[in-house]
């Protein structure tokens, strides 16, 4: 990829093209981009010339360090940016439409809170499932146990009513003997 090209997918992974801090930070580098040496044979980095010829990191980080490669940078390229040989590690200026690799590199809080941010998501979801989960079962349970108290209530209502029709029965078999009795006292007199 261009410089450019290699900038915009950075930049859309949330990060920048790399800065390089010293010279342990440039050693892991050319240790893990040695790993890619087959498919190229440098990788962007994120130092650019500004408009007053100023060599800057993108991510604004000090230029305290530099690693350039012998006879580097070259004052007459202000329009070049700076690779990283897969092979050396030393940097030098490349027109920057040459097809190369690049290094991304992300800021440490945004990652961490991105990180956090998910995981306090998934807890939340979490918490709001297991919550509606308890309010489901506790809402089956009152019902059940309010149609069962009904059932019961309504039980008890019918043998209720159906003491009251026995005793109410048993009384009007009573007034019918005895109404009975006294038919058979007069009709004997």
């Amino acid at each position: 990829m261009s410089w450019a090209q290699s900038v915009t997918q950075c930049v859309q992974s949330g990060g920048m093209l790399t800065s390089v801090e010293d010279l342990a930070e440039s050693n892991f580098l050319v240790e893990h981009a040695d790993l890619y040496t087959s498919k190229t044979s440098g990788f962007w980095i994120g130092i650019y010339r500004n408009v007053n010829g100023q060599l800057l990191w993108q991510d604004s980080s000090a230029l305290d360090f530099v690693n350039w490669d012998e006879g580097q940078p070259s004052e007459d390229r202000l329009d070049y940016c700076v690779e990283l040989s897969a092979f050396s590690g030393y940097w030098s200026i490349l027109p920057c439409s040459s097809q190369k690799g690049f290094i991304c590199k992300k800021p440490k809080s945004a990652t961490k809170e991105k990180a956090y941010g998910h995981m306090n998501m998934w807890i939340l979801l979490t918490l709001v499932l297991i919550i509606s989960l308890g309010m489901g079962f506790m809402i089956y349970f009152l019902f059940k146990i309010k149609i069962q108290s009904e059932t019961e209530r309504e039980a008890r209502w019918h043998s209720t009513l159906l003491e009251y029709s026995c005793v109410l029965t048993a009384k009007d078999n009573e007034n019918d003997s005895t109404n009975d009795k006294e038919e058979k006292e007069h009709s004997a007199v």
